[in-house]
């Protein structure tokens, strides 16, 4: 493929574009930056924050970490910014601290989005969270030592997960060489 051969707009919804490249069609956002943030977010009480809310593409409901699009705000332009601002929308903790840890693409032949794993500490409840009313999250606070059972009962009770579940489990606990977070 050529990397210099024109840039085509199949479609332009009110969220997505399709474009074509060649023979190569995928799909961008129209009103944000490429990137998303996951927020990996445990409590004082070392409780994971998950959320779950319907999904429309998936016709399911769906459990995932908080997370949300940079640049969809007026005035945002930081992963840290959507980070903070996703997990006190969705959940209604605040972060004191947030660090980012993994930037990667989340399906490369579909899509140019990347996403960002973003760990949150020194939380602090500020309100109930739940998203926006159309949104409709249940946030779920679940004991880290529970956290992979829950989600499997979950699953079992018709749920989709996530598959970046798993690889913020493991990064709630360790930095992305492997080494022990702070």
């Amino acid at each position: 493929m050529n990397r210099e051969e024109a840039v085509e707009t199949v479609h332009e919804g009110r969220w997505l574009r399709m474009r074509r490249r060649g023979r190569w069609e995928y799909v961008e956002r129209v009103h944000a930056a490429g990137m998303a943030v996951i927020v990996l977010a445990v409590t004082p009480e070392d409780r994971i924050l998950f959320v779950e809310q319907f999904r429309v593409p998936l016709q399911a409901r769906t459990i995932e970490m908080p997370a949300g699009l940079v640049g969809d705000q007026q005035g945002e332009d930081t992963l840290e910014d959507a980070a903070r601002r996703e997990l006190i929308e969705e959940t209604g903790w605040e972060a004191g601290r947030v660090e980012v840890l993994l930037i990667g693409p989340t399906s490369a032949g579909m899509t140019n989005e990347r996403i960002a794993f973003v760990r949150a500490r020194e939380l602090r409840r500020v309100g109930p969270g739940g998203g926006t009313e159309e949104e409709g999250i249940v946030v779920h606070e679940v004991p880290r030592a529970e956290a992979p059972a829950w989600l499997m009962r979950k699953q079992a009770e018709g749920c989709e997960l996530d598959l970046k579940l798993w690889g913020g489990l493991w990064l709630i606990d360790r930095n992305p060489d492997g080494t022990p977070a702070d």
